[in-house]
């Protein structure tokens, strides 16, 4: 009889400090995870890079950059150009996207943006991605096609 309570209690321990049974977990590994498109598309390429603390994303980067490695949201002329195109500019449609992946456990549905459907359509791919890589605990940058 004795045996089986102290097997019950380290039993009991392990589920504890093991986190068995809960739920909700996505799985996420803490650490900062990057996936960028694969090809350059008009002179950019777009990433989205998030951390991850306690299985949730914390922070989400997602831009574009060109080969020099300039960013996307800083071109001024670019911004004043698209808005007055699209009604929206990168600065503004990149913090849309990302903040729609901050406190997630798992990559949630993306509701697209006016003006921005080209980049939300790549905000998706990257975003589903980039949590492939945080659920694996695989910190090297993963290509997206």
């Amino acid at each position: 009889m004795k045996k089986w309570k102290r097997a019950g209690a380290i039993l009991a321990l392990a589920c504890i400090l093991g986190g068995c049974g809960e739920k909700g977990q996505s799985g996420m590994k803490d650490g900062s995870y990057t996936a960028q498109m694969a090809e350059y598309s008009h002179g950019w390429r777009e990433y989205v890079t998030v951390t991850v603390k306690n299985g949730k994303i914390v922070s989400t980067e997602y831009n574009a950059e060109n080969a020099s490695g300039f960013i996307k949201s800083w071109d001024n002329i670019y911004m004043n150009e698209m808005k007055t195109v699209t009604g929206t500019y990168p600065n503004e449609y990149t913090r849309y996207y990302a903040a729609q992946l901050n406190g997630q456990e798992e990559a949630p549905e993306i509701d697209a943006l006016a003006g921005a459907s080209s980049s939300g359509g790549n905000f998706r791919k990257l975003s589903q991605a980039v949590v492939e890589q945080a659920v694996k605990g695989d910190s090297t940058v993963v290509l997206v096609e």
